[in-house]
């Protein structure tokens, strides 16, 4: 690479965060080159430069990402000051530098990415990118069909309008809910709004990835025609919900 990369691109490939982030922290002064901070968010690196993120020297890693099925009762954090079980207690060493895309709360279960890639990061989390997630609820009573143009219209909360992208019931207490927002625990909060409440909830899908033969508290690896698959970011090649 004789142009050398830019400087965001290097971070997110040595895992630190998406480009995004990588931006604000180069401007915030994280980043350092040959001994000197760099705010330029611009830069290039070139193959002989030695680059340093706060005060950590940093060479590009082989992307790695996997999948894992989350039980409920563990939560997304590396270390839990209550000294709740976390996600990275399922995990192996060698994978326990990899970071989580998106969270799920410790009562809910279902598919968690964890990946160096900060550009997978990005796509899987950015607004912009609309990736679809999937959720199997299961509420406590009986759902009122006509609540259901208030799901896919938007319900208010704090953070704004939060929106289903489609609710399929298959029974009077059981749906799959689409959504393209990550409001933190936004299912929940969506049906307490209008008076249910959410007894289990899992995450059965996020973009591309969907695997119903993979354990509770079970991973696995992404294969390169997967990784290559949510990269584009083809709602086409989504795979059908289970029912």
């Amino acid at each position: 690479m004789p142009e050398g990369i830019r400087l965001n691109k290097f971070l997110a490939s040595c895992g630190v965060a998406s480009r995004r982030k990588c931006d604000d922290l180069i401007a915030e002064g994280h980043v350092e080159i040959n001994g000197k901070i760099v705010i330029e968010l611009g830069t290039k690196v070139l193959p002989t430069d030695h680059v340093k993120f706060d005060g950590r020297r940093l060479s590009q890693e082989s992307e790695m990402t996997i999948i894992l099925n989350k039980p409920m009762g563990y939560v997304c954090t590396r270390h839990d000051p209550e000294g709740r079980k976390t996600i990275y207690e399922l995990l192996p060493k060698k994978f326990q530098h990899l970071n989580y895309v998106g969270r799920l709360d410790i009562q809910s279960s279902g598919l968690l990415i964890l990946t160096n890639s900060g550009e997978l990061n990005e796509l899987l989390t950015h607004p912009r990118y609309h990736v679809h997630k999937e959720y199997e609820v299961y509420l406590d009573r009986a759902f009122d069909p006509a609540h259901t143009k208030a799901f896919i219209d938007g319900i208010p909360i704090t953070e704004g309008l939060a929106k289903a992208v489609s609710v399929d019931f298959f029974s009077r207490k059981r749906c799959h809910m689409v959504l393209a927002q990550g409001y933190n625990r936004q299912i929940r909060r969506m049906f307490s709004r209008m008076g249910y409440k959410v007894r289990d909830l899992e995450r059965i899908r996020i973009g591309c990835f969907m695997d119903i033969n993979l354990p509770e508290g079970s991973f696995r690896p992404m294969n390169s025609r997967e990784l290559e698959q949510a990269k584009r970011n083809d709602p086409d090649e989504s795979p059908k919900s289970r029912k």
